[in-house]
């Protein structure tokens, strides 16, 4: 990665996923640009020691196109582009809610939050990337809606999935430019953000724990780098074996 310019979105928290990737990189050489959607950015800026960091809404395509020209600018074409911003966003709380009981308004912030912000940075990004014959995109999906379902988290489920469908298209289309595009999905992982039922489901995992933010950036560091380049359109799960229940709540076969 020395040297490689890498963006990674959704950093604004240093207890995250996005944070645990951007040190993963800088700690790999490459010269990391990091953003979130408020000035507390800044501050991972410092802690981190990257190279760069931007406050922007990805929900608006001006605001995405404004932070690739700065990135540009500041350090050249973006090669690495990790897409992690999704789920949690400061001042929205987005409750639980059946398919049933979900507004229009609440599903499609839940659309806007993980599959348009993702939409528009590999938009964005793409046309560098051609340029180049050369390019990593990494989207950080979920097993919740490709893989998993859980009641209450359908507008979640629904826009995790699509991710993961994007990723496959955006690999499709542009493998022969030598670009990839892959995604990780990861399983019950202890974050700032982590619920103390959420860290129960993790202990009832077949690991007996939840993974933490650095298993995940792991994972990111290598379909990021020159050694996975066959590694195209993929989905890696990162949840301890969980999704390999078959019988569950009924102990040993």
């Amino acid at each position: 990665m020395n040297g490689r310019v890498a963006l990674v979105t959704g950093c604004g928290s240093e207890g995250g996923i996005g944070f645990a990737i951007a040190r993963a990189l800088v700690a790999a050489g490459a010269r990391v640009a990091v953003t979130a959607t408020t000035a507390r950015i800044h501050d991972r800026r410092a802690e981190l020691g990257a190279a760069f960091a931007e406050v922007a809404d990805l929900t608006d395509a001006a605001q995405v196109a404004r932070l690739f020209a700065e990135v540009r600018a500041a350090l050249g074409p973006v090669e690495v582009l990790v897409n992690n911003a999704g789920m949690v966003q400061t001042g929205r709380n987005l409750r639980r809610l059946g398919v049933e009981g979900l507004s229009n308004d609440a599903f499609a912030a839940h659309l806007a939050m993980n599959v348009t912000t993702t939409f528009h940075c590999i938009r964005e990004t793409l046309p560098d990337m051609r340029a180049a014959s050369w390019g990593r995109i990494v989207n950080i999906s979920s097993i919740t809606g490709p893989i998993t379902a859980i009641s209450g988290s359908s507008g979640y489920a629904t826009a995790k999935a699509a991710v993961t469908g994007l990723t496959r298209a955006t690999a499709l289309e542009n493998a022969q430019y030598g670009i990839t595009c892959n995604a990780v999905l990861p399983g019950w992982i202890t974050t700032g953000s982590s619920s103390a039922k959420e860290v129960r489901a993790g202990r009832a995992s077949p690991t007996r724990r939840s993974g933490t933010p650095d298993e995940v950036a792991a994972c990111a560091l290598f379909l990021a780098s020159a050694g996975a380049s066959y590694v195209n359109g993929a989905m890696l799960v990162v949840d301890g074996a969980n999704t390999l229940i078959e019988i569950k709540g009924a102990g040993a076969f």
